[in-house]
């Protein structure tokens, strides 16, 4: 067998090569192709080549944005996509069930089993065609993906995050008009809003309790509490279950999910920001994508 390994050289540490071949020869994967992304390409020529090679397997190292990119690409294909952890959210691997320690990552996917799950289709203003496999959103979560400070991502992981969701707590409100598959539009003045493939966030939160990659439909969650105070029992009510969410909460599911903003807005892909805009058409591809799973 051979392996196309993807990787954002920035993310990964010094004795990856060394760990990933090791782990490769192991499971007798010889003849390895490796393909570094780069500072003007996340992962399109990489992944093309990869495509190109065949592969039995294409492994993926980097943070979500280089995921999402080669991910993109590979959708619609049959090689199956190895997600390893390198970055600061590590979002896909997470809801794989995939662990954060490479060595046992690697065991894991190599020796794991293949799974269909669903690709994304998005489409706005400023970004044109494009795939996500974890959340789009916009409003305050990608201030917070925005604003994380990058010396803290580099020192204490996805803890930055936590710095820049306090600094950004008072978001201003967004008029969001929302349309789900053919339903008759609704608007909701909101402080975020997110489309999601997958439905837990770091430290085991989650947004989107009910999503699936594999359920071939979309979650849309909308958070909109009114004041500051509001935001204890919001951030409680998604951890613990036995806390009702209440009116600052609402969830949505369909198979296309756009949402138009009468402004541009900050937006995101699979926490990489994007130029900011006024809409984001979501539209689930279902069973696109081949990945390895535990």
């Amino acid at each position: 067998m051979r392996a196309a390994v993807i990787l954002n050289p920035v993310k990964v540490p010094d004795d990856f090569r060394t760990t990933v071949q090791a782990a490769l020869d192991e499971h007798d994967f010889t003849d390895t192709l490796w393909l570094e992304t780069t500072e003007d390409d996340a992962g399109v020529a990489m992944a093309r080549r990869a495509i190109d090679e065949a592969p039995d397997l294409v492994v993926i190292a980097g943070g979500d944005g280089t995921v999402r990119v080669v991910c993109a690409e590979l959708a619609g294909t049959t090689l199956p996509a190895a997600v390893l952890p390198a970055g600061t959210g590590n979002l896909l691997a997470r809801n794989l069930g995939i662990s954060l320690d490479l060595e046992l990552a690697l065991s894991e996917v190599l020796g794991g089993s293949e799974r269909r799950i669903d690709s994304v289709q998005v489409e706005g203003d400023e970004l044109g065609t494009d795939r996500f496999v974890v959340m789009a959103g916009l409003g305050l979560d990608a201030a917070i993906i925005a604003d994380a400070p990058d010396d803290l991502k580099k020192r204490f992981g996805w803890a930055a995050y936590i710095v820049s969701t306090v600094k950004n707590l008072n978001h201003p409100f967004v008029s969001i008009e929302i349309t789900i598959d053919d339903r008759p539009p609704i608007t909701r003045r909101a402080r975020m809003a997110v489309i999601g493939n997958v439905g837990t966030l770091q430290a085991n939160i989650p947004l989107l309790p009910d999503a699936q990659p594999d359920d071939n439909v979309i979650d849309l969650v909308v958070l909109a509490p009114r004041r500051l105070a509001h935001w204890p029992r919001l951030a409680l009510s998604l951890v613990v279950k036995s806390i009702q969410e209440g009116r600052h909460i609402e969830r949505f599911t369909g198979r296309t999910i756009q949402l138009r903003t009468a402004h541009p807005v900050r937006r995101e892909l699979d926490g990489d920001e994007i130029p900011e805009g006024t809409t984001l058409t979501a539209t689930v591809d279902p069973s696109a994508l081949v990945v390895r799973v535990p």
